[in-house]
This record gives C-alpha cells, sequence and structure tokens, in this order.
C-alpha cells in the first residue's frame, strides 16, 4: 500500500479537481460519507444514538458537516461542536456548514461561555465521537478550545472515528507534541498518511481504514518510486514459486563472516537466518580456533576456519581466505559478533570496497565504518546496511536522538549518500533505497528487542538476495518476514520470553504463509 505526505495528498487532491474537473464538494461528500459509514460499522443500528462531532474550519471539518448529514439520514442523533468561529469556515466546508443549517440543526461553539462544559455534558450521553477538528495541515501542539476538547474525549473513553487523522497528530512524521485524540477508527482518504503507520502516531490511530472517495486511478498509483506500507499481499507478490525441478544451486549460496572470542553465537545466528530463509548453501566463516564450535551447533552448515589475531577475532591476514571463499558465493553478510579491533575493522572496510556479490552489512560490520559512513559508497557491489539507531547515528555523525527524530528522513538521506539499502532497525522498521522506493514495515513486536534478533536478520536478507530479489526487495521482504516470525512466536511464548532463537523456529511458517498468498500451497 502506498503512503503519501500531506503534501502528496494536496497535489494529489489539488490535480482531481483541476484536470480531472471532479469537483472537490464530490471529494467532501464522499469523504464525509465515509465517515459515517464507519460510525455505523462501529455502532450498528443508528437509530437513537447520539454521535458527538467536533470540527474545525477546514476540509476535516467540512467532511465533518456530511458526516453529521449522513448520520442525521440514517437515524443518529448528531451534536455539532465547532472549535472555531462560524465566520471562519469557508470554501466547500463553508457550504457544507450552510446545509447543516439550513436543515435546522442546531452547532455549539466552544469558544463561547459554557461551550467546554457542553461537550463533556454531551460525551457523557454519546454513544460515540467523531473528531474532524484538524487535517494534514496541522503542525505543532493543539491548544485553546481543541486542545481542552481533545483532553475531554480521551477523557470519555467513548469510541471515536478520526477523520483522516486524529487531530493533534502530524501527517508527516507521526509525532504528537501535546493533546491527541486517540481513534478507535481513523478512515483517510484515497492513500494513507506517513504519520499514521509510523510511532506514535500508530498508537494514536486505531484501525486504520482507507477510503476511496473517487480519486483517478492515474494519480493513486501502486507501482513506481514512493513509500509503501509492507504489507503480506506486496511482499507475496515479490515471489514467484520454485520449479519442480530445483535443487539448492538454483537458490543461491551465503557467505557469512562473523564471530570472535565470545561472540560466535552471533555469526551462527546469521547462518541459520540465512537457511531458515531458503538459500540452497550457507558457509560460515569464523576465527579458526572457533569452526569446530560453529560446525558442533550447525549441522546444516558448511564451516571455514580463518587466520586470527591473538584477541581471537579476525584481521586483515584473513582477506585473501575470504576473497577466496567468496569466489562462488551469490551474497555476503558480515558483521555478527565480529568485534571491534583496528584489525577486524580493517578487513570489514577491505571487503565492502573488493566484494564483487552483494552485501548485507551489520553489528560490528558497521562500526568499522563508524564517522565515515561516506566511505560506503566506495564499492562495486550492491550493498544492504542494518544499522539501529545507535550505529546510524555513529555512521551520519548523528545522536541517536536525531535520527529517531526523523526516521524516513535519515534513511533516505544515507541511502543516497551512500548509494545503498539502509535498513533503520525499531518499532516500525524503515527500508530505503538510493533510488526512491522507501518501505515501513508491518510486523515486529517489542519482545525481539533481545540480543541476536538481529543477526537473524541479517542472515535472511542474504538469503534473499543469494536468491535473486533486488535489494530493496530483499531488505524490505526480509524485515517483514523477520517480524512476523517475532510475531508468531510472541503468540506461544509471550513477548518477554521471546528469543533469536525462536525466530529461527518461525521463519518457516511465515515464509508458508507468502506461499500461501500466492496460491502456492
Amino acid at each position: 500500500m502506498r503512503l503519501v505526505t500531506a503534501q502528496e495528498m494536496r497535489e494529489i487532491d489539488r490535480r482531481t479537481i483541476e484536470e480531472y474537473g471532479i469537483p472537490g464538494l464530490l471529494l467532501m461528500e464522499n469523504a464525509g460519507r465515509s465517515v459515517a459509514d464507519a460510525v455505523e460499522n462501529l455502532l450498528g443500528d443508528l437509530r437513537g444514538k447520539r454521535v458527538v462531532i467536533l470540527c474545525g474550519k477546514g476540509h476535516n471539518g467540512g467532511d465533518g458537516f456530511v458526516a453529521a448529514r449522513h448520520l442525521l439520514r440514517r437515524g443518529a442523533v448528531p451534536q455539532v461542536f465547532l472549535a472555531c468561529m462560524p465566520e471562519e469556515i469557508t470554501g466547500d466546508a463553508g457550504v457544507n456548514f450552510l446545509i447543516w443549517q439550513r436543515l435546522g440543526q442546531k452547532f455549539f461553539q466552544l469558544a463561547t461561555a459554557g461551550g467546554l462544559q457542553l461537550l463533556k455534558l454531551a460525551l457523557l450521553q454519546s454513544d460515540a465521537v467523531v473528531d474532524a477538528l484538524y487535517g494534514t495541515g496541522f503542525r505543532g501542539k493543539a491548544t485553546g478550545h481543541a486542545g481542552r476538547a481533545i483532553e475531554a474525549v480521551n477523557a470519555a473513553g467513548r469510541p471515536v472515528v478520526a477523520v483522516d487523522l486524529p487531530s493533534g497528530l502530524e501527517a508527516d512524521t507521526g509525532r504528537v507534541n501535546g493533546p491527541c485524540i486517540r481513534a478507535t477508527v481513523t478512515v483517510t482518504f484515497g492513500l494513507p498518511k506517513v504519520g499514521l503507520v509510523l510511532e506514535p502516531g500508530r498508537q494514536y490511530s486505531g484501525r486504520l481504514v482507507v477510503a476511496d472517495i473517487s480519486l483517478p486511478p492515474a494519480l493513486t498509483p501502486e507501482t513506481g518510486p514512493g513509500r509503501y506500507l509492507l504489507t503480506r499481499e506486496l511482499v507475496s507478490s515479490w515471489f514467484t514459486r520454485r520449479p519442480a525441478t530445483a535443487h539448492k544451486g538454483n537458490f543461491g549460496h551465503v557467505l557469512v563472516v562473523g564471530g570472535s572470542r565470545g561472540m560466535v553465537g552471533a555469526a551462527c545466528l546469521a547462518a541459520q537466518g540465512a537457511l531458515r530463509a531458503g538459500t540452497g548453501l550457507v558457509t560460515l566463516a569464523v576465527p579458526r580456533s572457533l569452526q569446530d564450535v560453529a560446525a558442533a551447533k550447525l549441522t546444516e552448515v558448511m564451516t571455514s576456519g580463518l587466520p586470527e589475531i591473538p584477541d581471537g577475532a579476525v584481521g586483515r591476514e584473513a582477506l585473501p581466505v575470504v576473497t577466496s571463499l567468496l569466489g562462488n558465493k551469490a551474497a555476503l553478510a558480515t558483521g555478527p559478533g565480529l568485534g571491534r579491533h583496528p584489525e577486524t575493522a580493517a578487513l570489514v572496510r577491505e571487503l565492502v570496497r573488493t566484494a564483487s556479490c552483494p552485501v548485507v552489512l551489520d553489528a560490528d560490520g558497521l562500526n568499522a565504518f563508524a564517522n565515515e559512513g561516506a566511505r560506503l559508497a566506495e564499492r562495486v557491489a550492491p550493498l544492504v546496511v542494518t544499522p539501529h539507531p545507535g550505529e546510524m547515528g555513529r555512521l551520519m555523525g548523528k545522536s541517536p536522538a536525531e535520527i529517531e527524530a526523523d526516521r524516513i528522513g535519515n534513511a533516505t538521506e544515507a541511502a543516497r549518500a551512500w548509494g545503498a539499502v539502509v535498513v533503520l532497525k525499531g518499532a516500525r522498521t524503515v527500508v530505503a533505497s538510493p533510488n526512491g522506493y522507501l518501505g515501513i514495515n508491518t510486523t515486529g513486536n517489542p519482545g525481539m528487542a533481545t540480543g541476536g534478533s538481529g543477526d537473524v536478520l541479517t542472515g535472511v536478507i542474504a538469503a534473499l538476495l543469494a536468491q535473486g530479489l533486488d535489494p530493496f526487495r530483499a531488505a524490505a521482504a526480509g524485515v517483514y518476514l523477520h517480524g512476523r516470525a517475532g510475531d508468531l512466536a510472541a503468540v506461544e511464548t509471550g513477548e518477554m520470553g521471546l528469543v533469536a532463537g525462536d525466530l529461527l523456529r518461525f521463519l518457516p511458517t511465515a515464509c508458508r504463509e507468502i506461499e500461501e498468498a500466492q496460491g502456492r500451497l
């Protein structure tokens, strides 16, 4: 599903009206009717049901007036409250406000003496609330009458249908800087806005309904560069059926380079993640003293010992061996458990620069480029980097707080600067490509915040690269499957007790769901 910013949505609306001749009043009518439908879906039979409708002066307020009219026609008892002066309501919203008055219907003003108390009394007697205060142009903090009205609605505990997005939420960032409606359902129009799917916006939006308001399909394409919500339907469309005559060589050979004294488990998790995500063969290269440990732990993975430095990590001397191992590999994953010795970091930098197959770089592999992120562009092969906010901050010379403040902006900036696919991990992981594609993940849960989870993801992405997916799709599908495995695991174990090994157990089930979505099973 494609996502848009507020400005992009405004441009779509403008072109709909100016180029296609579809009147704004018709778009508003369709939007308001969709909101009334959502209220009816919540409450069932509307006869006698009391619905409080909060309206601002803009297009959202106009949608609220239309919704009130449709609810009235269906037997409900709408009560309209204005967060502005009546004379401030103009344009299409003003037309629908006038229609509401000509129907002989009342409205109440929050700005009048006792207006807020009237609202609180109405909320006590209401069955539902429609939030039509602010639209996509909102920025900052809801204050004054509107802010107090939002607080009153949240305190009342009634089901709320938000119009386009909850009032108090920023459409492009998902930020909440003050009072914000906690919606039961958000009815958004045409295409969902980015802030509805990012944290914390997602927590305020409730169930998301995308309403068709007759926007021309040519203006809302589902293909081409842009932002996409990573769903099962989208991810499954990227995979093809495995031929009946397939053998392991058809699905690629992944080389994992990782591990050091005390951290060989991270490399093993990455190798197992690659196998569980469908690659045909995996070779794990670890420091020579740890090869027997890895071989004993991994039944289906081939192992190779690398020259090591006294600290029990791999150093630059391992470069010729790794280069030789790469000769027939379809993808390289490196970083998990490598450690931060300067010799190891030098090896990683040279591997990234010279590798001829796609590379997935994670963990200590990323730390090898700390404060030198620009060097990631010095290479010949496709690259996928998978930082958490702390690692991303070190690569970009920013604090983790700065990274989190604009996850999409930072991921997009880095992808373009490095010519790489960037997987910025965290709640609603962001996947950005240098050519303008961006994915926001829909799977995963807090239980996955556990040691080794990222190592599994590294292996999954490498496996999908080895099977022929392009770097953006491999990264995006890997993130989706990894999160889905975590969701399935949490159902069985709960979030508190979830460990990285549980992700490996449920990866096949997550992959099976993709096959089922394609009708392959």
